[in-house]
């Protein structure tokens, strides 16, 4: 039965030494055979003996990473195991591996999967158990999407560190390294191996909907020695495996691939300028693994088909060209862009053919599956093209030692999530991130002592992790803290006249008024909410928790700060920066464009200014 002790998670205890032994003997036996390879590195010879053993259904399943909803790999909710049932035709995680011994399983928080650091170590625990209790068991990779910034899977009391257009404007390559290091090594205490991070694109149009603040920033060289950083670090965690998305480069689109088919115009030169010098230092830093893109570049495949599908792309430019012989695994199969042209059955066959190594979730685990079954049995796929795929999956497992500690425990999960050091390490990053815009007639820092009653208004989108905010209320926190009496005020991201006019009326009562700004367009009635703040007379900060572009559309602001997302260690860093506790050291990775023209540029990469000396000069 499930442990009900308090704390309980709802899954089985840690398994002890001797269930770790006995799911783990048969396997260390294969890797053994005809000799002694040093530990969680055997030799391909051994990794060719478990592929040799492998049904060949086996093999199909070891080529696809599948979500699965519930908390726990044997007990989950029952509305999960109904998500289950209606998604996958299981039950649980634990019948997932028995019925597809799927490769790999990727978390995500609303599958449910992410509650707490000892409930996700647990899951883990319970995924490898159920996989290497299976004839001819083998560790399971397990993933998520810990990118940081606006994209985490995994909340707090986990370290949550800025997001990369933070970084970026940063500036400092020991900082992204340090990110992947400690995000690193709290991934492995949970059991999470493989990291969908760090973002390669460069982010050249500010009206990309899915990228934007998820990329280092605009400058191709800039982004290519941060993304070399970050898995820089990720490696010196050890046992987590880093993945530079999304080849051949998403920088430059107006349409979000989870809905739509983006199409890249640039030309090859272009590409090769704008687009391939992060992968280039990702592959020179050894990346574990790069993640496909669905999108369409006719200049390097004119076929009309997604990277994801087109073998010019994976194998002539990504395997041969670029020399990557590593994991390449698929953005999620259940996106619009790499099923606006085949079906369902039809795609993992053709990114197999591409040159794909994992098949990231598809929509229907049950036809994807069986597509690239009857694929190999009817000759269009061969068995040797799976065990292509398959010897890079194992290399990659042994690589992070999978095969030699396949589980993690509790005082792991102790010892190195959200420790102390760790959380103030994020807080010193963040510190060197958040960027000073505008600051007329030297408004900024706030005085406590002649500013100190503040109101807080703003959008309050959800949180990225799920644990944080309101960022209103994570700033009128983080200001009360720093001495000032600050009220919060959600005024949403499209707020209404009867709110515009609560807001004006709550904001002639305070001494200044912060205001948190969102991706605000032409039309934005946070446009009309800004503007009749300054109409008060009020001082007026306002701070861009997502997009730095903001400021282009509030050229009346007198101060406007850029924190590149709405994470509370973001906000609080932008809280200290308002309250002169640290001083603003950011600088734009992105140039901001005049909004009545965008053809000239408002704010070139580069612009940050300091209290006290203007802009910064010299590098970080």
């Amino acid at each position: 039965m499930p442990d009900s002790s308090p704390g309980s998670t709802g899954n089985t205890a840690p398994p002890s030494r001797r269930t770790v032994l006995a799911a783990t003997a048969g396997l260390t036996a294969a890797l053994a055979a005809g000799g002694t390879a040093h530990a969680g590195t055997p030799d391909d010879r051994r990794l060719h003996a478990l592929i040799a053993r492998m049904t060949l259904p086996e093999k199909v399943g070891q080529l696809f990473v599948m979500r699965v909803y519930g908390h726990s790999a044997t007990a989950p909710d029952q509305a999960d195991i109904d998500a289950n049932r209606k998604e996958i035709g299981v039950r649980t995680a634990a019948e997932l591996i028995a019925k597809y011994r799927v490769g790999g399983i990727i978390y995500f928080t609303w599958a449910h999967n992410t509650r707490n650091p000892h409930q996700i170590a647990d899951l883990s625990n319970g995924i490898q158990k159920a996989s290497l209790t299976q004839p001819r068991g083998l560790p399971v990779l397990i993933s998520t999407d810990q990118e940081h910034g606006i994209v985490c899977r995994v909340g707090k009391p986990a370290t949550l560190f800025p997001g990369a257009m933070a970084i970026g404007a940063g500036g400092s390559r020991a900082d992204a390294r340090a990110l992947g290091r400690l995000a690193g090594q709290e991934l492995r205490a949970m059991g999470i191996r493989q990291n969908y991070s760090p973002v390669a694109d460069v982010n050249v149009n500010p009206a990309n909907p899915v990228i934007g603040v998820r990329s280092f920033g605009a400058e191709p060289a800039a982004v290519a020695g941060l993304v070399a950083a970050e898995v820089a670090g990720y490696q010196r965690s050890r046992q987590v495996a880093a993945t530079a998305k999304h080849f051949p480069g998403h920088g430059d689109t107006a349409v979000d691939s989870h809905y739509g088919f983006p199409v890249i115009t640039h030309t090859r030169e272009q590409w090769e300028t704008l687009d391939a010098p992060p992968f280039r230092a990702a592959v020179r830093a050894g990346i574990d693994s790069i993640m496909t893109a669905h999108i369409m570049v006719p200049a390097l495949d004119d076929s009309g088909d997604p990277a994801t599908l087109s073998r010019p792309i994976l194998t002539g430019i990504l395997r041969e060209e670029l020399g990557y012989d590593g994991v390449v695994v698929t953005d999620s199969l259940g996106m619009e862009g790499v099923r606006t042209k085949y079906g369902d059955d039809r795609v993992p066959v053709l990114a197999l053919k591409a040159g794909v190594d994992q098949l990231l979730n598809p929509p229907s685990l049950e036809v994807a599956w069986n597509a690239v079954l009857k694929a190999v049995r009817d000759g269009e796929l061969t068995e040797a093209r799976l065990d292509e795929s398959i010897l890079r999956i194992l290399r990659l497992k042994a690589k992070l030692r999978l095969f030699d500690e396949p589980y993690v425990s509790q005082g792991g999960v102790d010892r190195n999530v959200g420790t102390p050091s760790h959380l103030a390490t994020a807080d010193r990053i963040a510190d060197r991130t958040t960027t000073l815009l505008v600051n007329e007639g030297a408004l900024l820092p706030l005085s406590h002592r002649t500013h100190p009653g503040l109101l807080v208004v703003g959008a309050d989108p959800a949180s990225p992790s799920g644990t944080t905010g309101p960022p209103t209320g994570v700033l009128a926190a983080a200001l009360t803290e720093l001495g000032f009496t600050a009220t919060a005020l959600s005024t949403g991201t499209a707020p209404s006249a009867t709110t515009i006019a609560r807001a004006v009326a709550a904001a002639r009562e305070a001494d200044a008024v912060v205001v948190g700004t969102y991706n605000v367009t032409a039309s934005s009635t946070q446009k009309t909410l800004v503007e009749q703040l300054l109409a008060t007379g009020r001082p007026v900060v306002a701070v861009a928790i997502r997009n730095p572009y903001d400021v282009s559309h509030l050229p009346a602001v007198p101060a406007y700060l850029a924190s590149y997302s709405w994470t509370d260690v973001e906000l609080r860093a932008a809280a200290r920066v308002i309250a002169g506790r640290v001083g603003p050291r950011g600088r734009l990775p992105v140039p901001v464009q005049r909004a009545d023209d965008p053809t000239r540029v408002l704010y070139p990469v580069g612009h940050g200014l300091s209290y006290g000396s203007g802009q910064y000069g010299s590098d970080q």
